[in-house]
């Protein structure tokens, strides 16, 4: 009795850390992975078992800079990229969230089939991948840690 009680408390640990491990909500550091330097900040959410992100903040020079998604087409033609919704209603298959035309890059005006995961080894990167067929790029974004 004391060993299957103890080997349950042991499996009910290990996946509260599993699941702690694999949160991909929060906000994220998008780094350009041509130039490794920060891009913007997506918040990403859970709203009914689905994943979703928006940019909130981009990185630039000038302060006022609030640019407008010209490339994109229908419903984001001309809206602009803070606030824009980039990741759309993404589904948790297996340890990875993905989904079909679930991710738009702004600079493009792009939809691609993503995947989405937490770093093994590091826990504050996320792993961001993009396909186009059989053929994928993947980014790792840093979390932002508030302070």
């Amino acid at each position: 009795m004391k060993r299957t009680t103890l080997v349950l408390f042991l499996l009910a640990i290990f996946s509260f850390s599993m699941a702690a491990n694999n949160d991909v909500t929060g906000k994220w550091r998008t780094i350009d992975d041509e130039t490794g330097e920060i891009k913007s900040l997506v918040e990403i959410t859970k709203e009914d078992g689905k994943l979703y992100g928006k940019i909130i903040r981009l990185f630039n020079e000038d302060p006022n800079y609030d640019p407008l998604c010209t490339e994109c087409k229908g419903n984001f033609k001309n809206k602009k990229i803070i606030g824009m919704q980039i990741i759309n209603g993404l589904e948790l298959k297996k340890d990875q969230w993905a989904g079909d035309d679930g991710i738009l890059d702004p600079d493009n005006g792009k939809l691609y089939d993503v995947k989405i995961w937490v770093d093994e080894e590091n826990e504050n990167k996320l792993n961001v991948r993009g396909y186009i067929g059989f053929l994928y790029r993947t980014q790792t974004w840093e979390r932002e840690i508030e302070e």
